[in-house]
């Protein structure tokens, strides 16, 4: 694994269909045309309007500033229209260095080794790290991931400034809210709405999503459930507020509270589970002929096919169809086959700590599942070479996904469930590769969004409604 991997991995993917009319939206990225053009801050852009204490004239400065002024402008014509008042910018911006040891106090605290960027209700200031966190983020995910970085912190003030929350409303709902404003703001600016940024719904936005899904939590442990309700929540959790506001805008993100997250999550575990002595699991399980074996096993129940797909260990011909790599699934002979050394590859475990997006067992399974999903269309005469066959596909995944989340009873006596952190190596797996939301060939939709968009809808679906809609 490359240490480059979390930058290059947010490309489209594999290509991508010939794009036709196609009223799945495989080619929209919540409503808005997919484009490839590009990101960043536009040429002959002015000087930031405004100043931070203790900033420098260096370029980390002058994005974040750059972002105050654009997301400001973003509110200046939204807040009224969401909570029916005036909107008045942050009071105070304060830049600093995590990586100085002498430097400036924030709403009362030492700053140094905090690469993060914050709003403090306290004395009405929002500051940001220019010694790190602005230019890793960078660096890795494009400038507009630190425009959009400020539109969340910048949430939090419109939160406090609206009455929206309050000192006894849980993080989570907090947090979410804010991802779910830095969404609305991103659509923004991908309407060419911004001055400043301009940002493509292809690479751009994929950019951004790798930002959102690297800033979720740690898995926890059962010693660490309490600390759900004071979270940022998980990948699938940050995406998803982060598409309703993108796509239903920042009165969307008003209805977010307790309720409507615990609604959204439903059953899928958050915490690892113990062994019988108690000893915390690592949530990872080895990717082997038994553990696919039960696999399928499992999907036979789930989907309940008439004719349902068999297994080959090893990849195999097939006539008139290009395999996609790992797992692929033909026609011809109504069988899934398997390159188990490279699935196994893409199953370690792997995090930020090395660069790249939440990988592990679930990368592998997810994947496998998306080449069964193949089968179920072809049982119906369907195309499987259609951008409707991509967003089909990962609404089927998602389905089975689902259903993973609870036990259910094999006849050959075996269990196959989620653990928690599974689905963050689903969604790090449909942004990296695609091949979830692919069709038979391997080619996939343009957008990131649209893929994870995609596997969501089949985690709140049945098997039929994924059919109806796409």
């Amino acid at each position: 694994m490359v240490s480059v991997a979390i930058l290059s991995g947010c490309s489209s993917g594999p290509t991508a269909p010939a794009q036709t009319e196609d009223p799945s939206g495989a080619f929209l990225a919540g409503g808005v045309a997919v484009t490839d053009g590009p990101s960043g801050v536009r040429a002959n852009t002015p000087p930031p309007a405004r100043t931070a204490l203790y900033a420098t004239s260096g370029s980390a400065d002058r994005l974040a500033l750059l972002g105050v002024d654009d997301v400001e402008q973003f509110w200046s014509t939204t807040y009224s229209r969401t909570f029916d008042s005036s909107f008045q910018p942050v009071g105070t911006l304060v830049s600093y260095d995590s990586e100085d040891r002498y430097g400036p106090e924030v709403c009362g605290s030492d700053q140094y080794d905090n690469e993060n960027a914050m709003y403090c209700f306290l004395d009405d200031t929002m500051a940001w790290d220019r010694g790190f966190l602005v230019p890793t983020g960078q660096q890795y995910f494009g400038d507009v991931s630190i425009a959009a970085l400020i539109a969340h912190e910048y949430g939090h003030a419109v939160q406090h400034e609206s009455g929206l929350t309050s000192l006894l409303t849980d993080t989570i709902v907090k947090e979410q809210q804010a991802d779910c404003f830095a969404g609305a703001y991103s659509r923004w600016v991908a309407e060419s709405h911004s001055p400043r940024f301009e940002l493509s719904t292809g690479d751009g936005l994929n950019r951004i999503l790798a930002a959102v899904i690297t800033l979720r939590d740690d898995v926890l442990t059962p010693d660490q459930e309490g600390a759900i309700e004071g979270g940022h929540g998980t990948a699938l959790d940050r995406i998803g507020a982060f598409q309703m506001g993108f796509t239903d805008g920042t009165t969307k993100c008003t209805t977010i509270d307790s309720d409507e997250i615990e609604q959204r999550r439903g059953d899928l575990p958050l915490v690892l589970g113990t062994d019988s002595a108690g000893d915390v699991q690592s949530g990872e399980m080895p990717v082997d002929q038994n553990t696919l074996v039960t696999l399928m096993e499992l999907l036979d129940q789930v989907y309940q096919p008439q004719s349902p797909p068999g297994l080959s260990m090893t990849p195999e011909e097939c006539p008139d169809t290009t395999p996609t790599p790992s797992a692929a699934y033909c026609p011809a002979t109504n069988t899934v086959s398997v390159d188990l050394p490279t699935l196994q590859e893409m199953s370690i475990p792997a995090d930020r700590d090395e660069y790249v997006l939440p990988q592990g067992d679930n990368t592998a399974l997810s994947l496998v599942t998306s080449r069964y999903a193949l089968g179920l269309q072809h049982a119906r005469g369907l195309p499987l070479d259609a951008p409707a066959t991509a967003l089909r596909t990962a609404c089927l995944t998602g389905v089975a996904q689902r259903a993973m989340a609870d036990e259910l009873t094999l006849p050959s006596g075996q269990t196959l469930m989620l653990s928690a952190g599974d689905m963050d190596e689903a969604v790090g797996g449909l942004l990296t590769n695609g091949i979830v939301a692919s069709t038979l060939d391997g080619s996939t939709v343009p957008a990131g969004f649209t893929r994870i968009e995609a596997f969501r809808n089949g985690l709140y679906s049945t098997q039929e409604q994924c059919f109806t809609r796409y």
